[in-house]
């Protein structure tokens, strides 16, 4: 049973990413990563390694800094092997299926700070979009500046210990492959979903943002329900968004749209106290 790591994503063995595609929901996040990362985004200081067990994959994690360590839905039996192989490896944060993200910063032997708590919904039956005014469009060429700033707006609100670094490449990227889409009322764009090229047939939902003062007007609900739309026109039939759950509004905006829970997530900040093991 070992950890076997590369730093260059052609390097990543065709099993490897054919585990990660068994089950497309559960590891949503690392194939939506990869695939922007075949696609030009995040080669500096990559890391990507596969965890074989009885000669077969069992486990995927990703680490794209200055993001947290991305884990797939791999075994807990592999979580202490894979803290010590990544033990000269510079950690800031771990992110994954809650259960996993706790043992590994236990395993790291690091002190947890703080911690956002995600649910992962997948799609039901789509309910209606809501009342709201306006009318949605795929977001254009013209658009980045816009979508950059509520890019970080929306980092800054949801992900506040995440050194995120310069978006706009990724922005620029998604915008180019029509993954954005905006909420148009009154001549202006008013909120902003995106939706992830779909992969092995899942597409995800994020991020979802309105600005502050244009809130409560339903355009949150009526650009995810548009966004929803444009993933499954590009081919998705399996639908997800996270939400935060320490936000009970857009919990109740998105079961009303049709989406159920299904996992409970954790991001996990380690704080300089913290001892590595």
């Amino acid at each position: 049973m070992t950890w076997t790591f590369a730093t260059d994503v052609d390097d990543f063995p065709v099993p490897a990413d054919a585990w990660l595609r068994r089950d497309p929901v559960r590891n949503t996040v690392p194939l939506t990563v990869l695939r922007r990362i075949r696609h030009g985004l995040w080669n500096d200081d990559l890391l990507i390694g596969w965890y074989v067990a009885g000669g077969e994959v069992a486990g995927v994690v990703v680490h794209t800094p200055p993001y947290p360590l991305l884990l797939g839905d791999i075994p807990s039996a592999a979580i202490p092997a894979l803290a010590e192989a990544l033990r000269d490896r510079e950690l800031d944060a771990v992110n994954g299926p809650r259960e996993q993200a706790e043992a590994f910063t236990a395993a790291r032997g690091r002190v947890p700070g703080e911690r956002v708590e995600h649910r992962l919904y997948r799609l039901d039956t789509l309910g209606a979009p809501g009342a709201a005014g306006g009318a949605p469009r795929v977001a254009g060429p013209d658009d980045v500046t816009a979508a950059t700033a509520w890019m970080e707006a929306f980092l800054a609100e949801a992900e506040p210990n995440t050194r995120a670094g310069d978006v706009r490449p990724q922005v620029e990227q998604r915008v180019g492959q029509g993954e954005y889409v905006f909420w148009e009322d009154g001549g202006r764009a008013v909120a902003m979903a995106a939706f992830s090229t779909p992969v092995s047939g899942m597409s995800r939902i994020g991020p979802v943002y309105t600005p502050p003062e244009l809130r409560g007007r339903g355009y949150g609900r009526a650009v995810t329900h548009a966004a929803t739309r444009a993933a499954e026109d590009a081919g998705a039939d399996l639908l997800l968004l996270f939400t935060d759950l320490a936000n009970p509004t857009s919990n109740s905006i998105y079961q009303a749209l049709g989406y159920r829970p299904i996992a409970d997530y954790a991001a996990i900040t380690f704080t300089a106290a913290g001892a590595r093991v």
